[in-house]
């Protein structure tokens, strides 16, 4: 197929990574956004999300010539939502060409896009490639909710460049939402890196795909530290390293940093050298005491802390010790911010988590392609204490959930019903989700491996009750489940996942 040339206006199917073929719209970048060096591309916003990319042009082929090769491969629901949205868009822009017809002068009125048309143009400057007289229709495109699921892949008559982006480091893949929705998505397309200000002053980043668009991240020339490689801190230093950031570990137990050594990283001998080494600390440790002996105890982080130096602390924890950690930290010169991040060992090692943030604003800008590397979104939420806070609520209500879900599942067997028709019935309703499906079936199988351990859910769930008794607030939803956690860590599951509070109500 010879080579076609695009513009601002036009249909296409783009490709991004190693999801399928989409439906977008190629329309104008910000102006502050710069385009990337070294690759030829266009800015496109893709229909059924409100997800905007730089894709290279050897990615992307008109809407119209491949709609219905496309439509016959791809049979998904949010794909055909997609396609439909696209049909709408189009619709809508022939409805404004038709009311425009025989009016006379349309001064003033936008110039309707002519999405059919594909015009013959070298010109590598997207703005040069756009008549000065025609306006985005961005405005009027419709905004249907964000995908949940992709489609099927491209099929074999439709040909992509097959060098993933990650393989291509003059390529930067930056994405962008312009709508203050909160994205819904457990799968999206992409993940947007996104800016939103509310009324309560939090403000989103939303991020690249780490298992298919971060390598395009560029990383920080700041120099990053990490202080403990658990189950969450081990997958996020690894993003970090595999984006390009110069890190330096430690670990209370000095093996597990061995692995990191050989992927790169340095190694700290104790917290206060690595928070003297480098610009900005990470760490992320169990519970209140070890956050604070962390940053307190002997060689602890304070001891390495100059005026400018960064303290990120995302560990869950109450805002109490946040508060106490922002205090002395700042009182050194330093920068504080708290940074937990919600998710499992699955969502740390696949890049992602969701954090949250609070505290110095500038950290967490300085902090934008560590929390690309490491997650699908970011918020910040103020000041310091608010993440902790929200973190604890979040939790609460996750450790809840699973209490219930576990009693759900034994009160099926003990009424005679089959537990996986519970599930199943379960996964086709409302409350389906892939946590439940995943926490469910591994339950079924008595796979308990830790995914969140089961003892740090109960911490959780103590200290919101506590949050809850200083705000004069009940909480007795999460009372209740927090005994049934504490009989399973009884039961000597504190080690196992969460889902093994299954077990207190089988023994």
């Amino acid at each position: 197929m010879a080579a076609v040339h695009l513009r601002i206006g036009d249909l296409v199917w783009g490709k991004l990574g190693r999801y399928p073929p989409w439906p977008g719209k190629i329309v104008s970048p910000p102006k502050d956004l710069k385009k990337p060096r070294g690759k030829k591309c266009h800015f496109v916003k893709f229909f059924g999300t409100e997800d905007h990319a730089w894709i290279k042009v050897e990615q992307l082929k008109p809407y119209h010539a491949h709609k219905e090769e496309m439509i016959k491969i791809n049979k998904g629901k949010r794909f055909q939502q997609a396609v439909d949205a696209v049909e709408d868009f189009l619709k809508k822009a022939k409805g404004k060409e038709q009311n425009s017809d025989g009016k006379g002068d349309s001064k003033g009125k936008k110039t309707p896009s002519k999405p059919l048309k594909i015009l013959e143009e070298d010109d590598e400057d997207l703005s040069a490639l756009k008549d000065p007289s025609e306006k985005d229709l961005t405005d009027s495109d419709p905004e249907p909710s964000a995908m949940e699921r992709l489609g099927a892949g491209p099929g074999s008559g439709f040909k992509w460049e097959s060098s993933p982006i990650k393989d291509d480091p003059h390529f930067h893949h930056f994405l962008l939402s312009q709508s203050e929705k909160p994205a819904s998505s457990m799968e999206p397309i992409s993940k947007r890196l996104k800016i939103i200000e509310e009324v309560t002053g939090s403000t989103s980043i939303q991020a690249a795909d780490s298992t298919a668009i971060n390598g395009s991240i560029t990383p920080t020339d700041k120099r990053i530290g990490f202080l403990g490689l658990g189950l969450m801190g081990s997958g996020i230093v690894s993003n970090l390293l595999k984006m390009g950031h110069v890190v330096t570990v430690w670990n209370r137990t000095a093996e597990k940093c061995d692995l990191f050594i050989q992927e790169g990283a340095r190694l700290g001998r104790t917290p206060a050298e690595v928070a003297s080494m480098c610009d900005i600390t990470f760490s992320c440790v169990s519970d209140p005491k070890a956050a604070r002996d962390l940053v307190l105890g002997p060689s602890g982080v304070l001891q390495g802390i100059r005026p400018g130096k960064c303290y990120i602390e995302m560990s869950t924890v109450d805002p109490e010790t946040i508060t106490e950690l922002s205090q002395v930290i700042t009182s050194r010169g330093g920068r504080f911010l708290e940074a937990p991040v919600a998710g499992s060992q699955q969502l740390s090692n696949d890049g992602m988590l969701v954090i949250l943030a609070a505290g110095d604003r500038t950290v967490y800008e300085d902090c934008s392609s560590c929390f690309q590397a490491m997650g699908k979104t970011s918020f910040f939420l103020g000041e310091a204490g608010n993440a902790a806070r929200m973190m604890l609520i979040l939790n609460m209500v996750q450790g809840s959930f699973m209490a219930t879900i576990a009693e759900g599942l034994t009160l099926a067997q003990a009424t005679g019903q089959s537990q996986q028709t519970f599930l199943d019935i379960l996964c086709q309703g409302q409350m389906a989700s892939t946590f439940v499906d995943q926490k469910c079936q591994n339950i079924l199988q008595g796979n308990f491996k830790p995914d969140y351990y089961l003892k740090h859910i109960q911490k959780d769930l103590r200290l919101a009750i506590s949050m809850g008794d200083m705000a004069n607030h009940p909480t007795p939803m999460a009372a209740a489940a927090n005994e049934v956690y504490k009989r399973a860590k009884a039961l000597d599951q504190s080690d196992n996942d969460i889902s093994a509070v299954y077990r207190a109500y089988i023994h």
